[in-house]
């Protein structure tokens, strides 16, 4: 099995080097980038199976490396490196897409177990949008909404939403289930898996943008959240 490729967007040298050293010791092969725009170029035009990608770059900062890259379908896990007490970073970079964080400072231990976690996840997930094409199956149909599990899609009032991997699968695990209220437990455990290492936060974000997307027909279907306890999702007696 070849090693897996992981390139890192850092712009302070001996962080960057830390970073190249462990992984690589770890069994990764590791490909370095000191500037926003030279990783935008290699997050597009090179395979790799993970990004670590710092949020203050110079000549393009890490949020815009990421929506573009986001924008442009890219799928690769990306893992952002955010300063200490950012939430702000935090939620701005798993809205634009991001698939975990690490806060600075931080322990050898600790970002060897996140990259190994997203990692995991990804190749359990065995798939990305772009690489399914088979025939549409039933699927599961909640008033107006359409979910279908082996290809990813999702459409309201016949019309597709767009959606990334984690925001499907936590509408799919919802929609097992509707009307019942599903803890913030119940779907980090789910859908990100017990060794993911990051806070409820991700949940909340995730299910905060996939609300928003669901805003086109809200009388058919929509996710209440129950306050201290997580979410459900409704479907209208008329709808179903």
């Amino acid at each position: 099995m070849s090693e897996p490729k992981v390139l890192v967007v850092e712009d302070e040298p001996t962080l960057a080097r830390l970073l190249s050293y462990n992984l690589t010791l770890e069994g990764y092969k590791t490909t370095l980038v000191d500037n926003g725009r030279d990783g935008l170029q290699m997050g597009l035009n090179e395979p790799f199976e993970l990004i670590v990608l710092d949020i203050m770059l110079p000549g393009m900062n890490g949020f815009e490396v990421l929506q573009k890259l986001r924008q442009a379908k890219v799928t690769t896990p990306i893992i952002i490196l955010t300063a200490r007490n950012a939430e702000e970073e935090v939620v701005q970079g798993l809205k634009y897409g991001a698939d975990d964080y690490i806060t600075k400072p931080f322990g050898v231990a600790e970002l060897l177990a996140r990259v190994g976690a997203v990692l995991r996840r990804t190749s359990a997930d065995g798939m990305t949008l772009e690489a399914i094409d088979e025939p549409v199956h039933t699927g599961i149909k909640l008033g107006e909404l359409h979910i279908f599990p082996d290809k990813y899609e999702v459409t309201l009032m016949g019309e597709g939403i767009s959606l990334r991997p984690k925001e499907f699968e936590v509408l799919l695990h919802m929609a097992k289930r509707p009307g019942t209220v599903i803890t913030r437990d119940e779907l980090m455990n789910q859908v990100w898996g017990f060794d993911y290492i990051g806070g409820q936060r991700t949940v909340d974000v995730h299910v905060s943008s996939l609300r928003k997307k669901l805003e086109l027909n809200q009388q058919s279907v929509h996710i209440d959240a129950i306050r201290g306890v997580g979410y459900k999702l409704v479907v209208s007696k008329t709808s179903s």
